[in-house]
């Protein structure tokens, strides 16, 4: 089990709001004609806004769309604006962001025809919401920036705040945190002028998650309890149960479990006071950890229990999953692996549903374990296996995380570069009029000190952006290490360039397979641990060996191994290159054997086959790379290895007749054999003539 989590929540302020309004007496003075277009508008969007868009959006929608028709009838452009603009709010609730965004751009369009600042400013910032969402964040960033610079020219202080935080949520999604806190303390400043306590109250919330996640417990503690007290003074319940929760997170990091559980209860009273659900089955999880950690299970699964029961009621399907591997995780430390079993089953089915890695991981760890203690060696193993696949998975996409993180560094490096550039611009042309106005002398002073400023400053910045050049570099080549770690290079370059890799037909692919006899015989006097190390023990010099030939090693299957020649360059020598590697781990696996028998340990003998003929290859999965092959020579091969002996290199007439003629080996023809699922294949066994 993870020793801890954090949970990264940022306060959200956009341009969204609204109240309760009496509907009745909105439709009145609707429906009254003899009031004013503009009245009857303003009670018809009241209606949409206030009444349904929240809550209905779908109802909401159909109303704005009355008042946009009564508007455009009347020439009402204000009022048309607002409606276009409540239909995008619609879409947006519902994530249809194309749509959103159509509707928020014809908005801005009127507003900026009638010159309507506010509206301006506000539709500027639900699109960058809409980017921020999609994970644009570039995008993002410049419609923040416009929406920003209008509302600083209106002085709406509450307005350029919500523009800072969402200006933070962006760089802190990107772990760019001290930039990210550097927003929020703005903002933070903002909200303390205006005294705007419950917004001031969330904003110490974030600057205090910032300060968790970076490590910094004391600060992250100071601003947590700031939070904690201002939550008190307004009354606001769930921000003291959040607070409580948060200040619990930070002293159960540090192991001070007495306190962490003090606060845990403490939250979970509140949570229970205001019937929050979700929080109350997050407190009994939390408090269920704190017994955990201090050995008492039959308090742990007593709280465990309570919070998987709500999670089961409100469908919360990930907490749901994290509550079953904490009970499996407890099991397994009392030694009650057949109820380890059974929770954890549980929890990697729960999170299979959502496609969460961690959990499914986790789950997996939990599974492993339970059946190597009860001597399932073949079960461990295909816990093992599916673990090793969710650590590749979860490393590519740190991969593509990373990649993300590194382009959205060049762009802001970019945009900061042109800014400066422009600053320099503007700086210049002022200090040209300047010269034009003062006399000889003293422009030849200016100049020299301003030329002096510039050039340090220009030293420092060209300093700064090699340091930065040279992080990012390195971050780029941290990134391409895993990736290659997981892909062949070629491919791995075209997955970078184009985000994608189309699959390619290769004419000449010569396929390995080896295969360990009665391997599931032997698998039986083996210990799960002892198995899986035996048959590491083996594929890791078949990786060497693959590498020293360079052939490409495609996946292994249990106890089976497979790779190929000739992919994804074609060469000339891959069918032999790929033959010296077959013979050279049939004889590692022969003095392996001797090794083992001297030493009176359990040991394989192994069969391999190779067959040469056309493949489809490409990648598998979207959330998760593998680079795979298909078509019937990869079943012709898996035959040649089925079809061989022990200890021998079993190759098909395909392969031969590209070889037969190289004095490196001796072959020796087996006839005709019969194949399953095949006809008749002429077969050939290989040596290497010493």
């Amino acid at each position: 089990m993870k020793k801890s989590t954090i949970i990264f929540l940022f306060l959200v302020v956009n341009f969204f709001s609204h109240a309760q309004v009496k509907l009745d007496s909105l439709w009145a003075i609707w429906y009254n004609e003899s009031n004013s277009d503009s009245s009857r508008a303003q009670a018809l969007h009241a209606i949409s806004w206030d009444g349904y868009i929240f809550s209905h959006p779908d109802s909401g929608f159909y109303y704005a769309q009355m008042l946009y028709e009564f508007a455009y009838q009347k020439g009402l452009k204000k009022a048309m604006a607002k409606a276009l603009k409540t239909q995008g709010v619609s879409f947006f609730i519902r994530s249809d962001y194309e749509k959103a965004l159509e509707y928020y751009k014809l908005s801005l369009e009127i507003n900026e025809e009638i010159s309507e600042k506010k509206e301006i400013a506000g539709i500027l910032h639900n699109i960058g919401l809409i980017y921020n969402n999609q994970g644009e964040y570039p995008s993002a960033l410049k419609y923040f920036k416009r929406s920003l610079e209008i509302s600083g020219e209106l002085g709406n202080k509450s307005k350029i705040a919500g523009t800072l935080i969402s200006f933070g949520n962006i760089y802190a999604n990107q772990g760019l945190y001290p930039k990210a806190l550097d927003y929020y303390l703005q903002c933070l400043k903002i909200y303390e002028e205006t005294n705007d306590k419950k917004r001031l109250a969330g904003v110490m919330n974030n600057i205090g998650l910032i300060y968790m996640n970076l490590g910094d417990y004391p600060l992250s503690l100071k601003y947590y309890q700031r939070y904690l007290k201002i939550s008190n003074e307004i009354s606001d319940k769930s921000g003291t149960a959040y607070a409580l929760n948060n200040i619990g997170l930070i002293y159960r990091n540090q192991g001070n479990y007495p306190v962490a559980m003090d606060y845990y209860q403490r939250s979970l009273k509140i949570r229970e006071e205001i019937m929050d659900k979700r929080g109350i089955a997050r407190s009994l999880n939390n408090i269920g950890s704190i017994y955990m950690y201090q050995s008492n299970y039959p308090q742990a699964i007593e709280f465990f229990k309570r919070s998987l029961e709500i999670r089961e009621e409100i469908s919360d399907k990930r907490g749901m999953a994290i509550t079953l591997n904490n009970l499996g995780n407890i099991s397994i430390q009392q030694g009650n692996f057949n109820l380890a079993i059974f929770w954890c089953e549980r929890g990697l089915q729960t999170s299979e549903d959502i496609n969460i890695l961690e959990e499914q991981k986790d789950a997996c760890d939990c599974l492993y374990e339970a059946f190597k203690a009860l001597g399932n060696g073949n079960k461990a193993l295909e816990y093992h296996e599916r673990i090793t696949i969710f650590d590749d998975s979860l490393q590519a996409e740190e991969t593509a995380k990373k990649l993300q993180q590194m382009e959205f560094a060049r762009q802001m490096m970019t945009d900061s570069l042109l800014m400066e550039e422009e600053k320099l611009r503007v700086q210049i042309a002022h200090e040209a009029e300047m010269r034009k106005k003062n006399r000889a002398k003293n422009v030849f002073i200016l100049s020299a000190m301003f030329l002096l400023i510039l050039s340090i400053g220009l030293y420092r910045r060209m300093v700064h952006n090699k340091k930065a050049k040279k992080a990012i570099e390195n971050e780029k080549q941290r990134s391409d290490n895993l990736l290659l770690n997981i892909l062949p290079s070629e491919i791995a370059e075209e997955l970078k360039e184009k985000g994608r890799v189309d699959s390619r037909r290769f004419e000449m692919v010569t396929i390995l397979f080896t295969d360990f006899k009665g391997f599931t015989q032997l698998s039986e006097k083996l210990s799960a641990e002892e198995l899986v190390e035996e048959i590491n023990s083996c594929f890791e010099p078949f990786d060497a060996i693959c590498i020293k030939y360079g052939i490409e090693k495609i996946k292994t299957i249990g106890d089976s191994y497979m790779a190929a020649g000739g992919l994804p360059i074609p060469t000339d020598d891959s069918a032999r290159n790929t033959l010296l590697a077959a013979l050279e781990m049939t004889e590692f696996i022969k003095n392996r054997k001797l090794e083992r028998e001297a030493e009176g340990k359990v040991c394989f003998e192994m069969r391999v086959g190779i067959h040469t003929g056309p493949v489809i290859a490409g990648i598998v999965g979207l959330s998760k790379f593998q680079y795979d092959i298909w078509g019937d020579s990869v079943n012709i091969a898996s035959r040649m290895e089925n079809s061989g002996e022990v200890g021998k290199v079993n190759i098909s007439q395909a392969t031969y007749e590209l070889i037969k003629n190289d004095v490196s080996f001796i072959f020796q023809s087996r006839g005709k054999v019969k194949a399953k699922g095949k006809s008749d294949i002429e077969m050939w066994f290989v040596e290497k003539d010493d």
